[in-house]
């Protein structure tokens, strides 16, 4: 299957072949024939995703609260592995989906 990934740590989008996920008890699984991007949201997240990380800092000033308490509790090395980890984890873009139901 084919996703839309975006990287928070960088900004860059790139169209990923992923295998098709294991469908779990109580779910769907849906080929995609259409999926809506929204202007607001993925572009807020494009943009987070370009800016450094002072930027980043500046727009999410309550995370720059939990990481300074984090920084407390856990030290500022494995707090500055856990928010680059986060940040390079990619987030799927879409989210408003048209498809066929695949799987039960």
């Amino acid at each position: 299957m084919k996703q839309l990934l975006h990287s928070l740590a960088t900004g860059a989008i790139e169209l990923t072949d992923l295998p098709a996920p294991v469908v779990p008890h109580g779910h769907l699984l849906v080929r995609t024939a259409s999926s809506l991007l929204s202007v607001g949201t993925e572009r807020m997240l494009v943009d987070f995703g370009k800016a450094n990380w002072l930027d980043k800092a500046r727009q999410q000033p309550d995370k720059v609260q939990e990481v300074i308490e984090k920084a407390r509790a856990d030290g500022l090395f494995a707090t500055l592995d856990a928010v680059k980890s986060k940040l390079d984890q990619p987030i799927a873009l879409g989210y408003c989906n048209v498809g066929t139901v695949l799987a039960v």
